[in-house]
């Protein structure tokens, strides 16, 4: 019986995570349930998961959730809580709470030596180069809960990470992948949240529309597999069937397939390296007829081409690059600015900072406010 805490339980993957669990329950123990400000929706998982610790990140809800849960729950709240649940008995943790908040719980249970299942970009996207040494000096792993990087990770599996010639992330391409550039311009954010393929988060989804969601992950993926910029490519895949595939220096290509849906890669996070019976549904490629595939319009998807950029230079930049996109995604939602304003509005931001070598983990925080807070002000958001 594998024991987890669920950091981020109210979120797209927390709530599949749980979906996952009680598929699988007679291999998994839910001992702590994690969430920022959703006071209800985790009342609710608290009921009916029934773990030994709780966390709401909101202090100002600790009451309200105190008096709505079984007395032998123990409630914890702020960051403090958060680190509270790396702390406890469980023997993977899950980190997906959206932002910064997911740093410090990561560090701390790596310092733990708790295997991470890994579903927050920001930790490795700002911070990867701290939270890599972590997981170097401690020999802890990080397991990946995203698709595309579940999907490298179950590639390499038998094979030798010092023989890889190219990680090859797929793109669906997003709600926008057959827009014109003129018709970009007049697009909005609730158009923005179809995502042809995926069921996913608002952020995560405007994110996919733009392509920046594809940008982090490719940096992402230089700090999971300990690769560099020239070695990582992008694919558009209209189908989301094949979630990445891996080119090694002989040429052999390995790919991993399956149906969209998170649970998969969740699963195999939660009970790595072991594979069971769940009950999702097959894939059937009969159903499908043909896979198609092709090349980025990096001039109608400039987001993915600031993001290589973004990741050659390192240090600093690719937090300041994540933190005027949250900015923008924000705005964008509030209809203060228009789609192809998001980039625009990221490239200006990237342009006005020095680059920092090895910043820390409160010079990344900062910076985050810092450039969130200037854009917020100069949109009177």
């Amino acid at each position: 019986m594998i024991k987890i805490s669920v950091l981020g339980s109210t979120g797209s993957i927390g709530t599949q995570v749980l979906d996952v669990c009680k598929r699988i329950k007679d291999h998994i123990s839910v001992i702590a349930l994690g969430a920022q400000n959703n006071a209800d929706l985790l009342i609710k998982q608290i009921n009916e998961f029934k773990p030994k610790y709780a966390c709401i990140g909101n202090g100002a809800l600790y009451d309200y959730v105190k008096e709505n849960i079984p007395e032998d729950t123990k409630l914890v709240s702020d960051e403090e809580g958060f680190l509270t649940l790396t702390e406890i008995e469980a023997d993977k943790i899950i980190i997906s709470i959206a932002g910064f908040p997911g740093f410090f719980p990561t560090l701390r249970a790596i310092e733990l030596r708790k295997t991470v299942c890994l579903a927050s970009k920001e930790v490795l996207v700002a911070g990867g180069h701290i939270v890599t040494e972590y997981a170097k000096k401690y020999n802890v792993p990080i397991l990946p809960i995203d698709s595309e990087h579940s999907a490298i990770f179950q590639c390499l599996q038998g094979n030798d990470k010092r023989e890889i010639k190219k990680l090859i992330l797929t793109a669906s391409g997003g709600a926008f992948r057959d827009k014109s550039i003129e018709e970009l311009s007049k697009v909005t954010y609730k158009e923005a949240l179809n995502h042809p393929t995926w069921k996913m988060g608002k952020k995560v989804t405007i994110d996919s529309a733009t392509l920046m969601n594809k940008g982090l992950e490719i940096i992402e993926a230089k700090w999971l597999f300990g690769v560099e910029a020239d070695q990582i490519d992008v694919l558009l895949h209209r189908e989301s069937i094949i979630h990445s595939m891996v080119e090694f220096k002989d040429r052999a290509v390995i790919a991993q397939l399956g149906r969209a849906d998170m649970r998969v890669p969740i699963q195999y996070s939660l009970l790595y390296p072991h594979r069971i019976e769940n009950g999702l549904e097959s894939l059937d490629l009969r159903a499908f007829g043909s896979l198609n595939f092709g090349y980025i319009d990096y001039k109608k998807f400039p987001c993915l081409k600031i993001a290589f950029e973004v990741l050659k230079e390192g240090g600093n930049i690719p937090c300041i690059m994540n933190a005027a996109d949250d900015a923008c995604v924000k705005l964008f939602m509030e209809e203060k600015i228009g789609f192809l304003d998001i980039p625009r509005i990221i490239e200006e931001n990237i342009s006005s900072y020095t680059k920092t070598k090895a910043p820390s983990i409160n010079e990344l925080i900062n910076l985050d406010k810092e450039v969130k807070a200037k854009i917020y002000e100069k949109y009177n958001y």
